[in-house]
């Protein structure tokens, strides 16, 4: 049943949609039989004790339960690597990669997935893995669901379709969306779209949530109420179909003969959603001293140390600029958190040149990292007027547990391999 892609709005809020009326049964969540000959299965993200404020679960009402499938066998999984591996290998040094070129020949999303860093532990649930995405395929026959973590999709070319159990979300740049461990989905492309390219965490920890606010107060960086949940539909469509499973770090196929996008009606907390980055509220400095990136965070996993994040989702959007007696930019930093950075559109302030759309770049615990040469001399001389930083959207995926990078990330031929000659014409102004 189609859907003209309307949404349910807030952050983690407890929803009720149907695509049939009286497909909700009222009162109780499994009565003997359900309306429409339905089946209810419910669909849990969080351990059946979790505290209620981290109870996360939905109730779905479908045409067949999850259970009607065949067997799993395993497959190849290509580029796909899941922590901890011997494939990947942490390393000090500073790395930044071109964009992935987009595909030649039909390729899928499933396909067209190829993994840059990982770090923790899948199966301890701690963690993340960093992926890049291209593709020029919808998927059609094909299903996939994540066992391993929930997935944030940060789209850099091309507008996505994201068809899940619950219902349909379009992810465009400058958009993201979460699908919860689990869910299953297509991925397709957008009307008109040839190709599509973007970045992709795994999130092996705690679900993502929106981070506290301190001092900031009640309003500032993302409002919940501008968080997107789609509304129930469904098809009632016979096979055959593939459902792949990325499940403890391997791929598996199981074969349908229906779809799986069959769920007429859901309540509860856990469902997809997607959010517009144009959304966030900026919090910067009107005095002196460019804040802690942390200011930028747009959503959060915990980890089990209070202010140690297990994978932090940050932006660096248009804002104003306004410091006084202030180097702008940001600043030369060591930290204990590792950065994967990527570029969505635009130019990013901290680098010259080098750092394109699409591009990405990682500066792992303790590696320093900075302003390039060019944009050092340029900051430290700029006439301190307040300026509007137009023109780009960049994020962050930081993470308490340094990024061990693949194999394919440290040989690809999109990997600059003289990054850290950037800073290599810094020179001593010292005069004592």
């Amino acid at each position: 049943m189609a859907t003209d892609l309307t949404y349910q709005t807030g952050f983690r809020n407890h929803f009720a949609t149907e695509a049939l009326p009286g497909a909700l049964p009222v009162g109780q969540n499994s009565p003997q039989q359900c309306a429409y000959g339905l089946y209810a299965e419910q669909f849990s993200g969080s351990a059946f004790t979790a505290p209620r404020h981290q109870n996360l679960r939905s109730w779905l009402y479908r045409i067949r339960p999850s259970v009607v499938q065949s067997a799993y066998a395993p497959m190849p999984a290509r580029y796909l690597v899941t922590a901890p591996s011997s494939n990947a290998m942490a390393d000090p040094n500073q790395m930044r990669w071109d964009p992935l070129p987009l595909p030649t020949e039909p390729t899928d999303f499933i396909d067209g997935l190829f993994t840059m860093a990982v770090n923790g532990d899948a199966a301890s649930q701690a963690g993340c893995g960093v992926h890049l995405y291209a593709f020029n395929q919808s998927m059609s026959d094909r299903f996939f669901y994540n066992a391993d973590g929930e997935l944030l999709f940060v789209p850099q070319q091309g507008e996505l379709i994201l068809r899940t159990e619950l219902g349909t979300l379009s992810v465009a740049s400058g958009e993201i969306a979460v699908l919860p461990r689990g869910m299953k989905c297509q991925v397709q492309l957008a009307d008109g779209e040839q190709a599509a390219r973007g970045y992709l965490c795994e999130n092996y920890g705690s679900p993502f949530e929106l981070p506290g606010l301190g001092p900031i107060g009640a309003n500032g960086l993302a409002n919940p109420r501008d968080f997107e949940t789609p509304v129930a539909c469904f098809e009632d469509r016979s096979g055959p179909f593939e459902l792949v499973a990325k499940f403890a770090g391997q791929f598996w196929s199981a074969q349908l003969q229906h779809s799986p996008l069959d769920v007429v009606a859901w309540h509860g907390n856990l469902a997809p959603y997607k959010y517009d980055l144009a959304r966030f509220n900026t919090i910067n400095t009107v005095s002196f001293d460019h804040p802690d990136p942390s200011i930028f965070t747009v959503l959060t996993s915990a980890s089990d140390t209070p202010g140690m994040a297990n994978i932090d989702f940050v932006i660096f959007p248009p804002r104003w600029m306004v410091a006084e007696n202030t180097f702008r930019p940001p600043y030369f930093h060591r930290n204990i958190m590792s950065e994967f950075m990527g570029l969505i559109h635009g130019a990013y302030d901290a680098k010259a040149e080098g750092f394109v759309p699409g591009g990405s770049s990682l500066h792992n615990c303790m590696s320093p990292h900075g302003p390039d040469a060019e944009t050092f001399d340029k900051a430290s001389n700029a006439e301190l007027k307040p300026h509007y930083q137009g023109n780009t959207l960049a994020f962050m995926f930081e993470s308490r547990y340094p990024f061990a990078t693949t194999e394919f990330a440290r040989t690809a031929e999109i990997r600059q391999q003289n990054y850290v000659d950037v800073w290599s014409t810094l020179k001593s102004h010292f005069k004592p």
